[in-house]
């Protein structure tokens, strides 16, 4: 098996989509080094075509004998009562010879280290790894690669991979494809709104949906008091450009990366073929050393393949991510209408420079609604004249339109001759001997992982004395050379031929293609664990399922959970406190209200904790954890995260402190609780887990670290970059409230964390006040009310709602439970939902 794959020297790994096999054919004939793809479950990629079982060891075969790397996707969350299937996946991968599997839940993780150790494992994107502290995390936990989250700069990308060599892990990063709105694997959106959970891997992308900005003055509760629209064209506020680095491919080539990853799973096997193949050339002319520049031609082919309008994305400090006019696929500029002819349902199209339609091409006739734009196909080749050229439309297009190509024939046409090159074919260096007469054939094949294989072939045949027609030298050559139909080219051959012997061309040949086919065989099998490897992978994986079906540790048993209150102001945690709060999370970058908050809560008997952003950066880290000694001794006594390198961090700077884990945890299963352990007092449970879900890893989660639920408040469902609220030029601060408002008039709440990074939440609010029982039913520790820019007063009075209720059930008298959610439900924003809890998430 290989174990990988950092960057010492050379160009980076070119790391390919495969959606499906026809995608796998066409990355691998232009060009990938490795490709990723899924199996239909587990992957992030749920709509893609994906492989069956069959299809996947076939795929890791098929691209093995042409010396391309497979990943492939296990990099869903997953429920406890999945986790023996994915131990029974991982087995299966390993034994057909995958290269790594990426993953982003850790639970997954820790099982592979636990079944098959030696099966390199990649931390995906969505596990929203973003500094230098995660990625040291991520080597300790034995991952071999990380594949940092999309918006960090390249000189913060450079300052991480400085440590991360010398740990022996490599860093990816995307070089183009589209872009996530949302930290990824930190999305809810899809979730909240529909019940289709990016993190299984169906976000149904309300990104590129149309929304509205609108603000307005906040009550006592904080909430909108006659919304008004910020006035502004653009529609699409949550639609990302797709990103591109092809125009300073050589700044990014001289980073110390070790992957650069394409997107694209969704996307044609042409678009494959078409982006892998303009990078390939690329990378080995910068490989070469030879003087490169980017191709004003290929720019346009990467266009013409899809885009949403390219940037340079975080990556290279670009200002231009957001195409916040239309969602869709721009083409390329074609020309603008100049008139229409009703009767013939004719376009006169004003062609702006050098490119012209012909017959198949597609068309995009846009004004400034995009829900009027017209498409249209070319039928017939059209007549350029004075740089005008007529076509045919559906319907009628005005004058000044803009005209885009948006799928191009002839792209396609030489996207189709990639695809039908050859396939570049393993070399090998072919040595012949004769022993008795006997041929005896020896083929050294270069691999990318380890030591040149050797595989030597003796055939059960004698070769005669020639009595007047003996073989000679060069016709042997020339048989034993032919390799047509294997994936294997013929680089040298050294023959010792003693001369004079005969054989018929037809055994001689016979006896090339059962070498050929046993040099196939030790390829695959050089790629692949051994039997004894495998049959012990097996007893450990079903040691694990066993596990899993019969958990040890005792169950937690029924009890009273405390309440928790998140804030952002003193003011917020004095009345959380008074109305029976026993923890407080303060999310403020002001040490001073901190330090308010703790004497608050040392006063009323609760534990003030400081909530750090979802995103801790290295320039948040280092301002940060030097605060946490003088704030431990102002009171402060624990510090809530959302990743495992941030935990790191405040574990190094303070280690008394106390660490709680934010929902960004993505807590779905025990075993992820059990990785957890060892640096969390208290986790909160990722909301998207219904009831039973629950209290299953509530069952099988031993005593540390607690669990907490959410129970109210509007689900944090986005963090992102985009500073969206700057949009309101300043409308949102002080009191006032600024939101999303989205075609069917549900309003999200968007706020500014305290690092100035947009937070968008549910527009309806969890309210679980009426399912106390069944919470206390399970042996959860504390329920949690998410009170950020709501107010005191919303702080205090819904901390005492839950305090009753849980008074209720204590005294087992739940009748009550019903009025107190009608008052929990007038004092919520956008209404009340059980939200997953109850309704559950779509599969």
């Amino acid at each position: 098996m290989p174990h990988d794959h950092h960057k010492t020297s050379g160009p980076p790994e070119l790391l390919a989509p495969a959606g499906s096999p026809q995608a796998l054919a066409a990355a691998i004939t232009a060009g990938a080094d490795a490709v990723y793809l899924a199996g239909r479950r587990f992957g992030a990629r749920h709509y893609a075509a994906n492989f069956s079982d069959e299809e996947l060891e076939y795929a890791v075969g098929y691209a093995h004998l042409r010396g391309v790397r497979v990943y492939v996707t296990v990099n869903v969350l997953v429920r406890d009562a999945e986790l023996p299937d994915v131990a029974r996946y991982l087995l299966h991968l390993y034994e057909i010879g995958v290269d790594a599997v990426l993953v982003q839940d850790a639970g997954v993780a820790a099982i592979a280290r636990e079944t098959v150790p030696d099966l390199p494992l990649h931390a995906s994107t969505q596990m929203a790894i973003h500094n230098r502290e995660g990625v040291a995390r991520a080597a300790r936990e034995g991952f071999s690669r990380v594949v940092l989250a999309r918006e960090l700069t390249l000189s913060e990308i450079e300052d991480i991979a400085a440590d991360a060599g010398t740990q022996g892990i490599g860093i990816e990063v995307f070089a183009h494809g589209a872009l996530c709105y949302c930290y990824s694997g930190q999305c809810l959106l899809s979730s909240v709104i529909g019940g289709r959970s990016g993190n299984r891997g169906m976000c149904a992308q309300p990104c590129r949906k149309p929304y509205r900005l609108v603000t307005a003055e906040t009550d006592e509760y904080g909430r909108p008091k006659d919304l008004r629209a910020r006035s502004g064209s653009d529609r699409y506020l949550l639609s990302t450009r797709d990103l591109s680095v092809y125009p300073r491919l050589d700044r990014i080539v001289r980073a110390p990366v070790a992957a650069l990853k394409i997107e694209g799973r969704m996307r044609s096997p042409e678009y494959v073929a078409t982006t892998v193949s303009i990078y390939r050339r690329a990378l080995d002319a910068l490989a070469a050393g030879e003087a490169w520049s980017p191709s004003r031609e290929e720019m346009r082919n990467l266009a013409l393949a899809f885009n949403r309008e390219f940037t340079e994305g975080y990556i290279l400090g670009a200002r231009d991510i957001m195409a916040r006019d239309r969602p869709g696929n721009r083409g390329v500029p074609l020309g603008t209408v100049a008139g229409y002819n009703p009767q013939r349902h004719e376009a006169t199209v004003r062609l702006a420079g050098d490119l012209a339609p012909r017959s198949g091409d597609g068309l995009a006739f846009c004004t400034d609604d995009p829900e009027e734009d017209t498409g249209a196909v070319v039928r017939g080749p059209p007549t350029v004249r004075d740089g005008t050229v007529r076509l045919s439309v559906p319907a009628p297009v005005v004058p000044g339109a803009r005209v885009f190509l948006t799928k191009s024939a002839d792209l396609e046409e030489r996207a189709k001759q990639v695809m039908e090159q050859p396939l570049r074919p393993l070399p090998l260096d072919l040595s012949v001997t004769w022993e008795d007469g006997t041929p005896c054939l020896e083929a050294v094949v270069d691999r990318n992982d380890g030591e040149p294989l050797r595989v030597r072939y003796r055939p059960d045949l004698r070769m005669e004395p020639a009595r007047n027609r003996p073989l000679s030298r060069d016709r042997i050559a020339e048989q034993l050379r032919k390799t047509g139909g294997t994936p294997f080219t013929v680089r040298k051959m050294d023959l010792r031929y003693p001369g004079g012997l005969f054989l018929p061309l037809g055994e001689l040949n016979g006896v090339r293609r059962t070498f050929l086919e046993k040099v196939e065989e030790a390829v695959l099998a050089a790629r692949r664990p051994g039997p004894d490897a495998v049959d012990a992978a097996g007893k450990r994986a079903r040691a694990a399922i066993a596990g899993m079906t019969h958990p040890a540790g005792p169950h937690p048993g029924p009890r009273l959970p405390s309440v928790s209150v998140y804030v952002d102001t003193p003011e917020g945690a004095k009345a959380a406190v008074r109305g029976g709060a026993r923890t407080v999370y303060i999310e403020s970058a002001d040490p001073e209200v901190l330090e308010e908050a703790a004497a608050v809560c040392a006063g009323g008997g609760a534990d003030p904790v400081w909530k750090w952003p979802s995103i801790t950066r290295r320039a948040f880290l280092d301002t940060a954890a030097p605060l946490l000694p003088s704030l431990y001794e102002a009171g402060v006594r624990g510090v809530m995260v959302s990743g495992p390198g941030a935990a790191d961090a405040v574990r190094r700077a303070a280690p008394g402190m106390n660490l709680y884990g934010a929902a960004g945890l993505n807590v779905w299963n025990h075993r992820t609780a059990r990785e957890l352990a060892a640096l969390f007092l208290r986790c909160t449970a990722s909301p998207e887990l219904p009831a039973a879900d629950l209290a299953r890893l509530a069952a099988t989660t031993e005593s540390v670290p607690e669990l907490e639920v959410l129970v109210q408040g509007n689900v944090e469902a986005m963090v992102t970059e985009d500073r969206l609220a700057a949009m309101a030029a300043g409308e949102s601060p002080g009191g006032r409230f600024l939101g999303l408002k989205d075609g069917r008039g549900r309003v999200f709440p968007v706020r500014r964390d305290s690092e100035g990074r947009t937070s968008i939440a549910n527009a309806v609010e969890t309210c679980l006040i009426d399912r106390l029982p069944r919470i206390a039913g399970t042996g959860i520790a504390a329920v949690a009310i998410d009170a950020r820019g709501r107010g005191p007063r919303y702080a205090g009075e819904m901390a005492g709602l839950y305090r009753a209720g849980l008074d209720a059930v204590g005294r087992g008298a739940p009748g009550t439970l019903s009025a107190l959610k009608e008052e929990a439900r007038r004092r919520a924003l956008g209404g009340i939902t059980g939200g997953h809890f109850v309704r559950g998430i779509e599969e």
